[in-house]
This record gives structure tokens, sequence and C-alpha cells, in this order.
């Protein structure tokens, strides 16, 4: 019976294998061999050198720059983004007037390009004829910032387009998993005098944990990467005080056409993103709750 069962799944499987193996496994095995060579792209055939690449980055103050840029937004993006995403859902599901509304204003940017994004938020920082500063201006602020310009304030930017694209999605998607939520247990709470607050914290957190967890790993990666929207609206700059990981790969790699070192940075990059997963599994891991 077993052998007969075997016999017709096999088949199926094996053209998934041989993709998977074709556009994943292998591309990732090439990648690590690259990393351990030499090699200016597409002219001569890579020079294996070990792991000179990684002894390079060790003392490479532009890598650690970007690696210090990327914890910026690893601990930034997922406080505000969850945050106010957890925020944003448990209001509109107590009853908020025009709740409809609100979850399709803010899901919208979800729909659009990143690229979209950066050039629509490019325009919106802009220091002279920007709708920030000019509205800053109108206030009465005479000489505000120079948004993505200047080294201290170039992340924060970057990191409100990055929270204000991602709330939308993250809130529909808490917004569906408090609606799981029996009406019976909240009703139990004001019966029994709890504030808002503690239904919240007490009721709410607790039942969608899992889905929280999924968000944070999510929002986690996203900070890793940041590429889409740095390399839009800055490249990099001022000064790399935006660089990131992802767009010092892409530099070192497409621009220097040193793609031995672009690659063991990706590589570094791959099992940063990893690693922090599999803390962030261990570290949120809680008993599920059934109801």
């Amino acid at each position: 019976m077993y052998r007969n069962k075997y016999r017709l799944i096999v088949p199926f499987l094996i053209p998934s294998i041989l993709l998977y193996v074709t556009f994943v496994l292998y591309p990732y095995g090439r990648a690590m061999y690259i990393s351990l060579t030499q090699w200016r792209g597409l002219s001569k055939p890579p020079v294996f050198i070990g792991l000179e690449n990684f002894s390079k980055m060790l003392g490479d103050s532009n890598f650690w720059n970007a690696l210090g840029n990327n914890a910026f937004y690893i601990v930034s993006l997922p406080i505000f983004t969850i945050g106010l995403a957890l925020f944003f859902a448990f209001v509109l599901t107590q009853g908020a007037r025009f709740a409809r509304f609100y979850r399709i204003t803010f899901f919208f940017p979800q729909v659009m390009s990143m690229v979209a994004i950066g050039v629509l938020w490019s325009f919106v920082y802009h220091p002279t004829i920007g709708f920030l500063n000019s509205f800053l201006k109108l206030i009465g602020m005479s000489n505000p910032p120079v948004w993505l310009g200047n080294p201290d304030y170039v992340l924060t930017a970057l990191s409100s387009v990055a929270v204000w694209q991602a709330v939308g999605f993250f809130m529909v998607l808490f917004i569906a998993a408090m609606e799981s939520i029996p009406a019976t247990y909240y009703e139990a709470a004001m019966i029994d005098g709890a504030s808002q607050w503690h239904i919240f914290w007490n009721i709410t957190i607790p039942l969608i944990w899992g889905t929280i967890q999924t968000a944070l790993i999510f929002i986690m990666i996203e900070a890793t990467s940041m590429f889409t929207i740095t390399q839009t609206m800055t490249e990099g700059g001022p000064s790399r005080g935006s660089e990131v990981l992802s767009t010092y790969l892409y530099n070192e790699a497409f621009i220097n056409s040193n793609f031995g070192y672009g690659t063991a940075i990706a590589v570094a990059l791959f099992f940063l993103t990893l690693f922090i997963s599999v803390i962030l599994t261990r570290l949120l891991r809680r008993e599920s709750l059934e109801f």
C-alpha cells in the first residue's frame, strides 16, 4: 500500500524538486563559492582566494557603517510599525466610525510600487519645494532640516517612509486576527470592569501572539534589506549616511565590478537575516492559546 502511494507521489514531486534545486539551491551554492573568489564579472573566471573577502570585511569601515545603519532599522522599524499597526487595528475593531474607509486608506501604500513610493517621498522631503518643509515654514520654522541631505536626519526620514508603507499591511493582518477572537471574551472582561487597556493587553495580545510573532519576523527581514527605498531616495548618501548592506553590496558588485567581495557581503547579510529570524523565533516562542 505504501509503495503504491509513493509511486504516485514521487513523479509529481520530481519537477518541483528539480525547479527548487535549479532556482534556489544552486544559486545559493554558487553565491557561496563566488564569495570565496576574486571576480570582476563576466571577463575572467573567478580566482579562488579562500576567506580573504570575509577577512577584508572585518576591517572595512564602510561595511560596519552599513551594518550600523541596518541596526538602526532593526530597532526602529519593528517598534513603530508593529506598535502603530496594533493600535490602529484595535481601534478599528472597536466599532470606530468609517472603519472600512480607514482600512482602505491605511492599506493603500501597500499596493504601490516601492520605487514610486521612494520618488513620491523624495518630493515630500525636498528642501525647497517639498510639502514637509513648506508646512514647517508655514507654522513658523524659518530653517527646516534638509531631510535627505543631512546624515543626522536621513535615517529617520527613510525609516518613516518604511513605516508609512508597511503599517497598513500589518494593520489588516492584525484586524483579521482580532476579528477571529470570540466577542464573549471581551463582553466578560467588560462585565468584570476591565479597562480598554487591560482588555487589549491581557486578552487581545495573548490571543494574537502568533500573528505578532510572524509580523515581527517579516519586518525584521525588511529591516535587514531596505534596498529599494534607500537606492531610490538617497543611493546611500549623503556621505554614506544612509548606506545599508544591500546597497553597499550592490555598489561593490555592479558599480565597482567587485563581484567576489559584493557576494561575500550578500552571504554575510544572508546569515545575519537567518540569525535574527532564529533568535526572534526562540525569544518570542509562547504556548499557543486556543479559543
